[in-house]
């Protein structure tokens, strides 16, 4: 039990605790900070304390969002210290951080004796949560930060953004959780996962019944990741050692059989998503869609939410979200699923043009029961089970109160709750074929998963691959350059790449080429590299937007990508999707570039290029 130090606690002692943990990257260290200060805590701050070590303000089953974001953060601090925008963007410039950077100017104009418990920071937040609209959000930032000192403000900030940058994650606090209260990590952890909410683990934890946890819906477990592998070769190296591991053999006693213990799958490209359905007392079912940023994606998506409500079982599936063609019954490209994110209301053309399915794979809770532990030829037969019975009762439904929006025919037989395909796998042509088969449908490449896996939220091992190859690779020139973010504040790490448009320059004048924008990247480059880039730009800008530079198109860039669109961002008509800067390539003149005609060829060879662009 945790022995009670202090009646009341300050928020001051929070930010004290932070700063120490922020200023080690030792993990055991981490550890024992964290322990010590729940351990001095009430059981209701120490709630709200392992609350706000993981960066976030609410329990994921609270729905409550704080809907703050910078610029209005960015207001708060130049109102109260009166500082100017400049002063504001070197002040970042310097951390990479607002909280930081607000810090910095508040030194010496915030209160300097410190008043804020834990509770009426909480109580604040919470106010921030129901205000409506800018202006009456503002006023109570500003009372809030009024009232904080510098330091405090510090951390006032970082939790509002959710981003606290201590080298802390959820899990080190589960561990502490559990150091303070003497109790089994993994008894921690598994009730963290049931209930969703750290706050009720830590009241659970201080007397001893964590074993009482049960499973609350409309919160999302974690996402169980594939490892991805560049070729079928790979891909079976892999899984074999992953099997190997599972039966404790060598590898290449079990190598040819290792294939017949996994099935296969396609590799789609649209958004990832985690469905949870409950029956309610009347009326449908309550559903909600989640991403594995564990945003909620419902509104994006009326269509699902209201085919989901017919279904009569407590259930969490796991798949993936699908703009579909219900014609060829066929994924659409992801350009066109874009279209739908980030909306309050969808409209009726969107309904019509731009489809959604939901493309399930997996199964982790149906009715009472629990299936992480279930192997996964076990949870697919489960999964299967579940869509034989409810796929039939969401093929047609309209949107209560957006009936209108479903005036076509066509959109009452669009499917909306589809089985993946699985195929039991035999051998390594079959994993070439279905690859292969994967893209000619549109789809990004091909999954193949262990049998005997469990399923491990969060976590990315050998017992599923996903296999993907690089559409093509291209060299392009840097154009523009921004600063980074975090880290890389004070470094140039994000470039603007164009290629040349020979069909618009004039021959007879070589020495001026034609760029056109056709993406960004930042992932890639060491950060050696990066640091001498950013000295060569900085010497090579044409223009100086502050953040943003156009600098000399002069650094030549060899950049991968996935797929291609087109797009109305660029001056190209394209955009690359998921580049990644494979290489500077210093040996490589500017005049040799790839061309736009070149692209227009690879964008043609796509089996699932969209039909029109997209901003993107």
């Amino acid at each position: 039990m945790s022995a009670v130090l202090n009646a009341v606690s300050l928020f001051l002692q929070f930010a004290e605790v932070c700063d120490a943990l922020a200023a080690t990257t030792k993990k055991l260290e981490k550890r024992a900070l964290i322990a010590s200060y729940l351990d001095g805590l009430e059981v209701d701050d120490a709630s709200r304390a392992a609350l706000w070590l993981c960066g976030m303000p609410f329990p994921e089953t609270d729905t409550r969002a704080l809907n703050v974001g910078g610029s209005l953060l960015s207001k708060g601090i130049l109102h109260l210290s009166g500082a100017g925008d400049e002063a504001l963007s070197e002040a970042y410039r310097r951390s990479g951080d607002l909280g930081a950077a607000g810090a910095d100017l508040l030194y010496g104009r915030a209160p300097a004796r410190a008043s804020l418990t834990l509770a009426q920071v909480e109580s604040a937040i919470a106010a921030l949560a129901e205000a409506r609209g800018p202006d009456p959000k503002l006023r109570l930032l500003l009372d809030l930060l009024a009232r904080a000192t510098a330091e405090e403000a510090k951390y006032l900030i970082k939790l509002i953004t959710g981003n606290m940058r201590m080298g802390v994650k959820q899990a080190l606090v589960e561990e502490a959780i559990a150091e303070t209260w003497s109790a089994p990590v993994a008894v921690v952890r598994r009730a963290d996962m049931l209930l969703g909410s750290l706050p009720e683990v830590v009241a659970l934890a201080a007397v001893g019944r964590l074993d009482q946890a049960s499973m609350k819906l409309f919160h999302p477990l974690g996402f169980m990741l594939a490892s991805p592998v560049a070729s079928v070769q790979e891909a079976i190296a892999r899984f074999t050692e992953e099997v190997a591991a599972e039966h404790e053999q060598g590898a290449p006693a079990i190598a040819e059989s290792a294939l017949r213990e996994a099935q296969i799958e396609d590799k789609f490209d649209g958004i990832r998503a985690q469905l949870h359905v409950a029956p309610q007392d009347s009326g449908p079912s309550r559903v909600a869609l989640y991403s594995r940023n564990r945003e909620d994606l419902s509104a994006s998506f009326p269509e699902l939410v209201e085919a989901f409500s017919s279904i009569a079982e407590r259930a969490v599936l796991d798949g993936e979200i699908l703009a579909w063609n219900p014609t060829n019954n066929r994924a659409l490209p992801f350009s066109m699923l874009q279209q739908r994110l980030g909306r309050k209301r969808v409209t009726a053309e969107m309904l019509r043009d731009v489809p959604a399915a939901f493309v399930v794979f997996d199964v982790l809770y149906r009715e009472d029961q629990l299936l992480l532990t279930e192997p996964l030829d076990h949870r697919r037969s489960v999964l299967e089970d579940f869509c034989t019975r409810w796929s039939p009762f969401t093929a047609s439904a309209a949107v209560r109160g957006q009936s209108d929006l479903f005036t076509l025919q066509q959109n009452a037989a669009v499917p909306r709750l589809i089985l993946s395909l699985a195929t039991r796998l035999t051998s390594a042509a079959q994993l070439e074929d279905a690859y292969v088969g994967a893209r000619a449908r549109g789809n990004e490449g091909a999954m193949i998963k262990s049998l005997a896996s469990t399923y491990q939220p969060g976590r990315r091992g050998l017992a599923w691959l996903k296999l993907k190859r690089e559409l093509a690779i291209l060299d392009v020139v840097v154009t523009g350059v921004e600063f980074g973010n975090g880290r890389r504040a004070q470094v140039l790490s994000d470039y603007t790449f164009a290629v040349r448009d020979t069909d618009s320059e004039n021959p007879g004048d070589p020495a001026r080429p034609v760029f056109k924008n056709i993406g960004k990247a930042y992932s890639g480059l060491t950060d050696q590299e990066i640091a001498e880039m950013t000295a060569w730009f900085r010497a090579h800008t044409l223009e100086d937007h502050g953040h943003f530079r156009i600098v000399e198109p002069l650094v030549v860039l060899e950049v991968a990508f996935n797929n291609l669109m087109r797009s109305t961002r660029h001056a190209s008509g394209f955009a690359l999707r998921f580049p990644r800067i494979l290489r500077i390539r210093t040996d490589k003149p500017v005049a040799e570039i790839d061309t736009l005609r070149r692209v227009e060829e690879i964008y043609a060879s796509q089996p699932d290029k969209p039909a029109g662009p997209v901003d993107a």
